[in-house]
């Protein structure tokens, strides 16, 4: 990951911005607790964490990434907005994290992943994780490409030949896959296909611990 974005993250936000759709639906729909906590996976530059802080300025905001360029570009990101005494980041692996260790939480209210899984060989993985680590009563919120089934079928090869060379694969088995681990780990699910299905949107809500 270092390798790939070594160069890319100076230019990461500026050339994403207009194809990684409906990230800002997704902040407006996290809805965190009145102090909660807030976890992005796959922070990158910490676009979307600068967002969730400023949106929700009453919760606590931390953000992991396995690659330590990104964290970098992140965490100079954070000090330029003065949110550096609300966001926390780390680099780990998100397919297997302790929480404790890095951020002193055992879990979290809300945990986002953001057009990350579909650059993870191993993304399945972290969608478990994720729902490990939700407090009870919490969401896990994904976002990621869709199967664009509603759009034109040249326009869907060529979006997969442009992703294909920043080593970004659309899972299109993401809702079915979702929505399976989520029951196997006592979570409700909903998802979404928006924009004719350019995108996925599926939020996991971990059902509230017994009495």
């Amino acid at each position: 990951m270092d390798r790939i974005y070594r160069h890319q993250r100076h230019i990461y936000d500026a050339s994403r911005k207009f194809y990684l759709l409906g990230r800002d639906q997704l902040i407006d729909g996290l809805q965190p607790p009145k102090g909660g906590s807030v976890l992005e996976i796959g922070c990158g530059t910490g676009r979307n964490l600068i967002r969730i802080a400023q949106r929700y300025p009453d919760c606590a905001c931390y953000g992991l990434d396995v690659s330590s360029a990104m964290l970098a570009t992140a965490q100079g990101s954070v000090v330029k907005a003065g949110l550096e005494q609300r966001i926390g980041l780390a680099q780990a692996d998100a397919t297997g994290f302790d929480p404790q260790e890095l951020f002193g939480r055992a879990g979290f209210d809300r945990i986002v992943i953001s057009y990350a899984l579909s650059m993870i060989p191993p993304w399945q993985d972290v969608v478990a994780e994720a729902l490990r680590r939700l407090n009870s009563g919490g969401s896990l919120h994904i976002v990621d490409f869709g199967d664009q089934a509603g759009l034109p079928a040249p326009f869907k090869a060529m979006l997969l030949r442009w992703l294909a060379l920043f080593h970004v694969t659309p899972r299109e088995d993401l809702p079915e896959i979702v929505h399976a681990t989520a029951e196997a780990a006592g979570a409700d699910c909903r998802i979404g296909a928006p924009y004719r299905g350019y995108a996925v949107h599926a939020v996991a809500t971990r059902r509230p611990d017994p009495a």
